[in-house]
């Protein structure tokens, strides 16, 4: 698969979700959620300026700081390894993830989370984020794979 793929890729997961984003800000109050599937999911509107379960609330410098240099270290991976396609799509889609959060960080000071997992604690989560589970992941598979 050529490299224009993957980064076809990338672009298409970070307008998912940007538009998933979009849509739960515009039809959904904020703090507040509907019901998808009762007793496991509701799509919540939350705006996140922190990680996971709020921690480092308010610190946009750091995550402005940590999302660049993420950036520029998943795009040399990208980069070198353009021509394994097994590494490079978990690559691809942890690049969406980190640049969907991003453009939130920097457009709105804030993440837009809209998942809410119902029967465990778990934080809110939306769809840069599962990108970037997915990925990593992914990536931590084929990584051990490779090495046996």
């Amino acid at each position: 698969m050529p490299v224009v793929a993957y980064l076809l890729l990338t672009v298409a997961l970070i307008i998912i979700d940007q538009v998933v984003k979009h849509w739960v800000s515009i039809h959904i109050a904020l703090n507040s959620g509907v019901k998808a599937i009762p007793g496991l999911l509701a799509i919540t509107n939350l705006h996140n300026d922190g990680a996971a379960w709020s921690m480092l609330e308010g610190q946009q410098g750091i995550f402005t700081a940590i999302s660049i240099v993420a950036i520029l270290v998943v795009g040399y991976f990208f980069y070198r390894w353009r021509k394994r396609p097994l590494l490079v799509l978990p690559i691809a889609i942890i690049l969406a993830g980190t640049i969907g959060n991003f453009i939130d960080r920097l457009t709105n000071g804030y993440v837009v989370d809209m998942f809410e997992v119902l029967f465990i604690n778990f934080p809110v989560f939306n769809v840069a984020d599962i990108c970037l589970t997915v990925g990593v992941l992914w990536l931590v598979i084929m990584i051990l794979k490779e090495e046996e």
